[in-house]
Order: C-alpha cells, then sequence, then structure tokens
C-alpha cells in the first residue's frame, strides 16, 4: 500500500507563494548546470487537430530526489459545455523507489513558476540601475511575472502594461492586474512600484530597462529598432513552434540565454531568428549563469534576452516544494493507492 498526497488548486493557492515558487525554479536551473537533472523528450499529441490535444513534460531533479511530469489538455471546444479549455495535472514520484507521492493541480503552480522563471532571467541579467519594467501582455501570466519581478528586483519604479495587439485595451487590463500583483505580493515585502497602462507600444519598449513578453504571437511585435542599449528582455510567450514576440534582427547583436538549448531552439523564441540563420544558435543556460559558470552581462550596454520556454523541471522543483509544506502544514488530502 503506498500513500500518496493529493494537493488541488485551493490547497496550492493557499500554500503556494512568490518567493517559493522563485527559490524552486533557481533550484531546478543549478541541477540542472551540475548535471543533477534530466529532461525527457516531450509528447504531444493532437486528438482532433487544431481542436483538442495534449502534451506531456516530464524530466528527474536528483538533488531533490523526485522524478514527475505534467500533462496539459486542451479542449478547445469545452467552453460550449461550461468546462475549461486547459486542464493541467502533475504527477510527482520519489526517484529512489518509484513510488508516487503527489498529484496535483499544475494550473496554479504553472502561474507560479512561469512568472518565477521570467524574473529570474531579469534579476541575473538586468542592469543593476534598471527601474523600469514593461509587461507586454495582459493574459493570466501577467501578475505573476510582474509581481515575480518586482520581488527579484526592488529597484524597480515603474512598470507599464500593455497590450500589444490590443492597445485601447490596455488601461483596463491594467486596473484588473493591479490588484491581483498586490496581493500575490502582501506577504513578501507588498508592491513598491507605481503600475500604469501603456498604449503605446513602441514609446514604452524606448522607455524600458526591461521587457517582459507572455503573449500567443507568432508575428514578433517588439521591433530590434526601438530597443534601447542595455535592455533586457525575457520572453515567455514562445512555447511551441512557430510562436515569436521578438524581432529576429534583434538576435543578431544581442546576447542570447535560455532554460534548454534544444528547447529553445527548437519551440522558443530562438527558434525562428536560428532558421532564419540570423545568429548562430549559440545560446548560454541560465543556471550556469546562477553558478557562476557562465557569464551574463559584460556591459551596461548589453542588450540581453532570455528564452524562457518552461521546462519540466520547475513544475518538479515547485511541486517538492509544495509537498513538503502540505506535509508541515497538514493541507491536502492523503489517499492510499
Amino acid at each position: 500500500m503506498t500513500e500518496m498526497t493529493v494537493l488541488n488548486g485551493v490547497a496550492i493557492e493557499e500554500l503556494l507563494t512568490i518567493p517559493m515558487a522563485v527559490e524552486a525554479v533557481e533550484q531546478a536551473y543549478l541541477e540542472k548546470s551540475k548535471g543533477d537533472a534530466a529532461l525527457w523528450p516531450m509528447v504531444f499529441h493532437e486528438f482532433d487537430p487544431g481542436h483538442a490535444d495534449l502534451d506531456i513534460k516530464s524530466g528527474d531533479l536528483g538533488g531533490l530526489g523526485f522524478y514527475g511530469l505534467k500533462v496539459v489538455s486542451w479542449f478547445g471546444a469545452n467552453p460550449g459545455k461550461g468546462l475549461p479549455a486547459l486542464y493541467g495535472t502533475s504527477l510527482l514520484f520519489d526517484l529512489a523507489t518509484g513510488a508516487p507521492r503527489a498529484l496535483l493541480n499544475a494550473g496554479p503552480i504553472t502561474d507560479f513558476r512561469t512568472g518565477a522563471a521570467g524574473a529570474i532571467g531579469a534579476k541575473y541579467l538586468a542592469r543593476p540601475d534598471a527601474e523600469t519594467l514593461l509587461m507586454a501582455g495582459t493574459g493570466a501570466l501577467a501578475p505573476y511575472l510582474i509581481a515575480a519581478a518586482l520581488y527579484l528586483l526592488p529597484q524597480i519604479k515603474t512598470v507599464y502594461v500593455t497590450n500589444p495587439h490590443h492597445p485601447e485595451c490596455s488601461a483596463a487590463a491594467c486596473e484588473a492586474i493591479t490588484p491581483q500583483v498586490e496581493k500575490l505580493l502582501s506577504g513578501c515585502g507588498g508592491c513598491h512600484a507605481a503600475i500604469a497602462a501603456a498604449p503605446d507600444l513602441e514609446k514604452a519598449v524606448r522607455h524600458s530597462d526591461v521587457i517582459l513578453t507572455a503573449t500567443p504571437a507568432r508575428e514578433p511585435f517588439i521591433k530590434a529598432e526601438w530597443v534601447q542599449p542595455g535592455t533586457h528582455i525575457s520572453c515567455v510567450g514562445a512555447d511551441m513552434s512557430g510562436k515569436q514576440e521578438v524581432d529576429s534582427a534583434l538576435f543578431a547583436s544581442a546576447k542570447v540565454f535560455g532554460d534548454d538549448t534544444a528547447q529553445c531552439l527548437s519551440v522558443g523564441e530562438c527558434e525562428m531568428p536560428y532558421k532564419a540563420g540570423v545568429f548562430s544558435g549559440h545560446i548560454c543556460e541560465i543556471g550556469g549563469v546562477i553558478s557562476g559558470a557562465e557569464a551574463g552581462r559584460t556591459d551596461a550596454s548589453d542588450i540581453t534576452i532570455f528564452d524562457s520556454t518552461g521546462i519540466a523541471l520547475q513544475d518538479i522543483a515547485t511541486a517538492a516544494a509544495l509537498l513538503q509544506a502540505a506535509q508541515e502544514t497538514g493541507k491536502g488530502q492523503t489517499v492510499t493507492l
């Protein structure tokens, strides 16, 4: 008989915090950099092309003693049935025995760890004197990216929020996002920056030291000529082949970093400029920068790009942190298999 902890969305949102997610994601990057972790081949299957599919990301974290997987299912017709279009489910296993340890709702985990990932890129690659941040994208991930960035970059004074495809919606989106950011930061110092809508994308890009992008774009909206020397960009939106948020031309002169080289070149922001021959495909992985094995920004004028495609190790590390927190607080349910 095996006991397993089950954590639903409510329990996870009660337990998980921005600092927890940041610590877990940094640890995942470091484990990968040290060779104590592995990513396994991704699985993508279409039940009905363009209407229903799933993808599975998996791997192991030797330093934490776990392996695991996340299954994300998308069924486009579900909202018409009163159901969510997306379901995310994570499983965590003991690396020494193979015993299942936890079943988790992956939705909130994905939100927190994605926000942490983009912000970690900014922490290690942005200029130390960066004061202005642009959030390009107003979807569900925006509050988590902003909150994590403000947690890790306390020098940020101003945050601009823009919807790059519908700039007229930026003000309403900013109004909705601001209280979410404040709530996420309520237990870790509060929101110290002014958050304002920026309907003029070009102007906002030109005046921002740090840019976070999180959209489903397939045509780049950040133009190379707008990006000023010294800018850092964390790209989160490109997570499957064909997506692109940043002008390919920028990759010719920028310093490029990523979470996993192979994944960045196949499905990330790096895919299109690499295929076009704009840059060589040389990517420094962020774990090496965190450990000190790789150089990050070396000059105040460097333009740095972090391609955050999202890797299974982030989910596994965050799930492991949640399992420990659940055991310490008595939250969740224990089931016997």
